[in-house]
């Protein structure tokens, strides 16, 4: 056995412990009551990187949240890898599904659960511990490594494109590996070689300056909650078609190709809607639900609200009502002219006696594509059929990192997704957890990654 496995055998309670520290960090990005513990978040992240024996480590301020930077450079004949990863996580509502308090971990069955656990703070530690294990037993690194954890991923990276920018020349790399990203499960591996991109806004809709009688003033004022319900309704048909004015215009389809890949991963929407509670998978017409998730584009609500919600009845007719959207987006797709259509889509449609605004949020990502034959994942493939003894599957995902489209566009190069997190570990939802299995696992195979990639010894550009 090598020795960087011994290392990782003989170290794996005390990685365990870190993931626990680390989990145990509330660093809510979207939220400004935790805008210190993000940053805390940020200075352990930067300790732990000096503790696994990475030369130059900063923490570099944004506008918002700040950027973990690292790097251990070993020789210009050496290619040069970027790893990325997030610190930051989701909010914990609704807090009263959770088994036990998010941010005081608990381990169960193999399995550790709190926020964040596999959304990405036990996905971004894995590589840190790898590159321990390769520095304590090697001496030397296979490759140039760079390090970018950030602090913001779970708000739309809205600071990312000012600090590429202006970091430009210490970012150049010739591969990006992101630690944010999934297997396809337990026993098989996967590549995405897709992500969507995304969009946000809110609605507000206001009628009267006050609430109102529903009795003496219903049915001669509009009520601002039927209103945003004739709204929200007006973005799709019953069959799932997207209505908005020119939204598919730019869009790329699927090529026989691609949905030929798509057909080769065991899917079954019999099985995923068993497993989510539900009787049935829906799709736009034409489409898989595989297909549909994958890469068609998305206008989802993600929360309503308005008028009286207390116990019993109140007989008012509510002066305001407000819905949060986002919509994922597929290649060819612009973030902003997609918010633009919905304005005017909407605007269009406004009644006599409200008023409805439109506000963007600060969310806005480009989709992203990367060739099943481009190097790194060429790399990527080799190392994940050594590890778990069968050839990975390429896959899509209706998920978003920002990241991965800015690195392209601002630095011209591709990232490889190469996480370890599972697709039933409840991200974004109460009792997170990430398995310890594929935490040690993921750990085993970055380090054959990094040899695979310095034994090449080619431009992965």
């Amino acid at each position: 056995m090598s020795n960087w496995k011994h290392y990782l055998d003989d170290n794996q309670d005390r990685f365990l412990q870190d993931l626990i520290d680390f989990v145990g960090i509330p660093s809510i990005s979207s939220s400004q009551e935790h805008f210190s513990d993000v940053v805390r978040a940020a200075e352990w992240v930067a300790n732990r990187l000096t503790k696994s024996g990475i030369d130059n480590v900063e923490i570099l301020p944004t506008g918002n949240h700040p950027i973990v930077y690292g790097e251990h450079l070993e020789t210009n004949e050496m290619p040069t890898v970027l790893i990325y990863g997030h610190f930051d996580v989701q909010p914990v509502d609704p807090i009263e599904l959770w088994d036990h308090p998010p941010f005081e971990p608990h381990l169960s069955n193999g399995r550790l659960y709190g926020r964040g656990a596999t959304d990405d703070k036990g996905s971004m530690l894995i590589p840190i511990l790898a590159v321990e294990a390769l520095l304590a037993t090697e001496e030397v690194l296979p490759v140039n490594l760079k390090f970018l954890f950030e602090g913001q991923e779970e708000i739309g990276s809205p600071d990312l494109l000012d600090f590429l920018t202006a970091q430009r020349e210490r970012l150049a790399c010739d591969l990006v590996i992101s630690a944010d990203g999934m297997q396809w499960d337990v026993n098989n591996p996967a590549i995405w070689v897709g992500l969507k991109g995304l969009c946000s806004l809110e609605i507000d809709v206001r009628g009267a300056n006050q609430d109102l009688h529903s009795g003496i003033h219903g049915g001669m004022v509009q009520n601002p909650i039927h209103v945003l319900a004739d709204l929200i309704a007006s973005l799709r048909n019953s069959e799932g078609k997207i209505t908005i004015e020119g939204f598919y215009d730019s869009v790329l389809d699927l090529t026989e190709g691609d949905r030929k890949r798509m057909a080769l991963v065991p899917f079954s929407a019999e099985d995923e809607a068993k497993r989510l509670g539900i009787n049935s998978l829906v799709s736009e017409p034409g489409y898989t639900p595989q297909e549909h998730a994958w890469a068609r584009p998305t206008v989802e609500v993600n929360g309503i609200w308005g008028g009286y919600q207390g116990d019993g009845t109140k007989t008012v007719l509510p002066n305001t009502a407000h819905a949060k959207i986002t919509c994922r987006l597929v290649p060819n797709q612009n973030p902003i002219e997609t918010i633009e259509a919905i304005q005017q889509h909407l605007e269009s449609r406004v009644p006599p006696g409200v008023t409805v605004s439109v506000k963007p949020g600060r969310e806005g990502a480009s989709p992203y594509r990367i060739s099943t034959n481009h190097p790194g994942n060429e790399i990527a493939h080799t190392v994940l059929e050594e590890v778990y003894g069968k050839e990975p599957y390429y896959v899509w995902t209706g998920g978003t990192i920002p990241f991965c489209a800015l690195m392209l566009q601002q630095l011209g190069v591709y990232t490889v997704n190469f996480g370890f997190q599972l697709e039933d570990e409840q991200l974004h939802a109460p009792n997170e957890f990430m398995r310890l299995a594929n935490f040690h696992r993921g750990q085993n195979a970055y380090i054959r990654l990094l040899q695979t990639i310095g034994e090449k010894g080619l431009s992965v550009k």
